[in-house]
């Protein structure tokens, strides 16, 4: 299952994204977490110390590899060069899956021990000062979108994206790559106003999307939400003294997290889990294409002196149980 959260800045997206990774990961389950927001907070929420986190290999920098590794021996592809963020798999392509070893893995995870569990944690970097004036955050997550591209996962199997905040997530495809879509929301106007922005942009697209509500800490503040987002709103999150520990370095193991937001974790999963049987591999397939030709027409063709939209293969769906090249 593929799970994005979103939200504003400081919405509490990060750290919801860490305590749904942690109750995942101890449950056993193979989860794979991508850290694809700017502002890279994903490694310290789960623990990760300063030193640890700076030594995560950025996806962003191992572009080349990466599209190297996926095109395989698609015949349409003619070299890494001309992919972008948006090529989709093809006959010949090499696909993901959550819990095989490959070379991306190999460059661009990590392994995180969570109370017992474990999990692969990758990141697309930060944005450096190299960057300004001369390229786009989304460059970097262009790396994220052809993971997901390329990810066949199944049943029971999580890839966890912490995504950039706001309504920069619409500045690519990515948005509807994902089975479940979580808003964290806080019980504010300007907490309410992403959520307005998604459900308008996501609506033509079929995304599944549910509210979180977080800082919840009463009943006007749930009168609120249930007002603002009606029958989108999931659970709500109050007060967490495990949290404030967690966020001052000494977080106590998991199983202390308060009852109610423990519940609240399992919705969530519950919810995930409910959208499995809802797949449409070749809607799915169709977004990718629609995403593709658009960056091809827009930008892509003129940025790499070919038509991409010859690297559509008109036959190919992704979904499970197709193979990968080797």
């Amino acid at each position: 299952m593929k799970i994005a959260f979103v939200g504003k800045g400081g919405s509490g997206k990060t750290t919801l994204s860490s305590l749904f990774i942690r109750h995942l990961a101890i449950s056993g389950a193979p989860v794979v977490a991508v850290d694809a927001d700017i502002n890279q907070h994903l490694g310290a929420a789960l623990g990760l110390d300063d030193r640890e986190a700076a030594e995560l290999p950025a996806m962003g920098d191992r572009l080349p590899l990466i599209k190297n590794h996926l095109r395989g021996s698609n015949p349409r592809i003619a070299s890494a060069e001309t992919m972008i963020k948006t090529t989709p798999p093809g006959e010949g392509s090499r696909l993901l899956q959550v819990c095989e070893p490959n070379a991306v893995y190999d460059a661009c995870a990590r392994p995180v021990e969570l109370d017992g569990g474990a999990i692969r944690l990758m990141v697309t970097g930060p944005f450096t000062d190299a960057d300004l004036g001369v390229a786009c955050y989304h460059s970097k997550t262009g790396a994220v979108e052809l993971f997901l591209n390329h990810l066949v996962d199944g049943r029971d199997e999580y890839v966890v994206v912490d995504m950039t905040a706001g309504s920069d997530s619409f500045a690519s495809g990515m948005f509807t790559r994902f089975d479940m879509t979580f808003l964290v929301a806080e019980p504010t106007r300007r907490g309410v106003s992403v959520y307005r922005q998604y459900k308008e942009y996501a609506s033509d697209y079929g995304v599944a999307l549910k509210v979180v509500g977080n800082k919840v800490h009463g009943q006007d503040d749930l009168d609120f939400l249930r007002a603002e987002v009606g029958d989108d709103l999931l659970v709500t999150l109050g007060h967490s003294n495990w949290v404030r520990a967690l966020e001052k370095g000494r977080p106590p193991r998991f199983e202390q997290l308060e009852e109610p937001n423990r519940r609240s974790l399992h919705a969530l999963q519950e919810a995930a889990d409910a959208t499995y049987e809802l797949r449409d591999w070749e809607r799915y397939t169709r977004q990718m294409v629609h995403f593709h030709l658009k960056n091809a027409s827009s930008w892509g063709n003129e940025r790499t002196g070919v038509d991409l939209a010859a690297q559509v293969d008109p036959d190919f769906v992704l979904r499970e149980g197709v193979t990968a090249s080797v």
